[in-house]
């Protein structure tokens, strides 16, 4: 089974540099580099391997100064800034007014975090090889149609140096592996749990009606401003209003619908009603085939109306799954690409597709931020259960062919395309096997944060800038 943190990802941003390259912002492409990462097995003699050359202490520019020490590292004060100022503009986009002393604590203990898990990194990660470091900056270069020459005077123009360029790949790549190693290594999944899962699911499915439904959905993001989201309300209940007075549903869903089903009229097609989203279940549960929700039913995607074109009854086995293979394009936000821009280069991604400009697999190996790049972003066949539950939901909910809007999850933005499906039968031995793994997903954020509050535990760290 594959996980999105069992697919050995590295994303390799400029952020992780002291201070921000003007080239690298909106205008121009962010510096970026992926490289399959693999975990290293988590042995004394993998953590008790050197993993870095001496590299001395970060410096700070003129008229700079230390913010806070971390271990054997520093946090500038400019960072402070840069980083305050960015989750500014972000509240500012939700509609949230956060006081700047709070902004400013939440920007150095960030920063402080980081340090704190670079640092262990270094000295406990497994070694990154220089060859290794080397084709990362060499895929740098490339990703930026740079040659390694125009690359070294353009981090020069910008004031940043080489060999810290590469120090702090290096630290990326270290930070990624040893989190995944300690992390999964800190979760355990019992017999006992994964028997109480799999009845769980067997009594769910017990009965379980199969249905299918079709929507007109009208996209909007949860931190819309206000004008914006009254105005795709009011599209939608124009649309809504249409169903009702008589016109045909799959015409006003072609029409009007952003969703990737509205050249099928905006059915979904015949599914259970665990591979469909609950709010969607919920929303038709008392409807009867033929008829149409008489109100809006609102998610994290927007304004959607909902009708029920068939229901069926009938019992399943959680021995039987359908298996999903998917392809993505994953953005992941940084300090030069925030959630928003990489929103809206991947919806720009989808109007390519969608008219012929340009392929999914193109667009996958020119831009994804992870190891699928080179295949296209193709995943595999993955059984339910393998991916986080806000990329699967997605995936779910889309026809094959079907290409989602953007989706966020923790490891960035991805735009999502179903290309095939297939039912299989599991053995137990499967059967438990996946279940193991959904549940390890589902303890991952608690263990990744009680790992990181024990790190920062026993860092040192002394602020020197006054906070209150």
């Amino acid at each position: 089974m594959r996980n999105f943190k069992q697919v050995a990802i590295a994303t390799l941003v400029l952020s992780a540099m002291a201070g921000t390259a003007s080239w690298a912002q909106d205008t121009a492409p962010a510096v970026v580099a992926q490289v399959s990462t693999p975990a290293a097995p988590a042995t004394a003699a993998s953590a008790a391997a050197p993993s870095r050359p001496a590299l001395e202490p970060r410096t700070l520019k003129p008229g700079d100064y230390i913010a806070a020490v971390v271990n054997s590292d520093i946090v500038a004060a400019s960072e402070v800034v840069q980083r305050t100022e960015r989750m500014r503009d972000e509240a500012r986009r939700r509609g949230d007014t956060p006081t700047q002393e709070l902004l400013h604590k939440q920007a150095l203990d960030s920063l402080i975090d980081e340090r704190v898990l670079v640092t262990y990194a270094r000295e406990n990660g497994p070694r990154v090889d220089e060859p290794e470091l080397d084709r990362v900056v060499a895929n740098v270069a490339t990703q930026n149609k740079l040659s390694m020459d125009e690359l070294k005077k353009r981090l020069a123009a910008d004031g940043i140096d080489f060999r810290r360029f590469r120090e702090n790949l290096r630290d990326q790549m270290l930070s990624e592996r040893v989190r995944e190693r300690e992390v999964q290594g800190r979760i355990r999944v019992t017999d006992g749990e994964i028997d109480k899962y799999l009845d769980e699911r067997q009594a769910a499915l017990q009965d379980r009606a199969q249905i299918n439904i079709a929507q007109i959905l009208v996209p909007v993001a949860e931190d819309a401003s206000p004008t914006l989201i009254a105005e795709r309300r009011a599209r939608a209940e124009a649309a809504l209003e249409r169903v009702k007075a008589g016109e045909d549903f799959a015409k006003v869903a072609r029409e009007v619908s952003e969703d990737a089903n509205k050249a099928r009229g905006g059915e979904i097609g015949l599914r259970s009603g665990d591979k469909l989203p609950d709010v969607f279940v919920e929303a038709v549960r008392d409807l009867k085939p033929g008829e149409v929700r008489p109100t809006l039913l609102r998610s994290g995607a927007g304004f959607h109306v909902m009708k029920l074109i068939e229901r069926q009854s009938g019992g399943a086995s959680i021995n039987t799954v359908v298996q999903t293979r998917a392809r993505h394009i994953l953005l992941r936000p940084s300090e030069q690409l925030s959630p928003e821009q990489a929103t809206r280069r991947l919806t720009e991604f989808k109007r390519a597709i969608e008219s012929g400009r340009a392929t999914f697999e193109q667009l996958a190996r020119a831009n994804s931020e992870d190891g699928s790049a080179q295949e296209g972003g193709d995943l595999g066949w993955v059984s339910p259960g393998s991916f986080v539950p806000e990329f699967e939901e997605a995936m779910d909910a889309l026809p094959l062919k079907g290409i989602s809007n953007p989706v966020p999850s923790r490891f960035g933005v991805h735009l999502i395309q179903v290309m095939e499906r297939r039912d299989v039968v599991l053995d137990n031995k499967q059967l438990r096997d996946q279940a193991r793994q959904a549940l390890r997903e589902r303890k991952y954020d608690e263990a990744y944060g009680d790992w990181m509050k024990d790190l920062r535990a026993r860092a040192f760290v002394e602020t020197r800038e006054w906070l209150d």
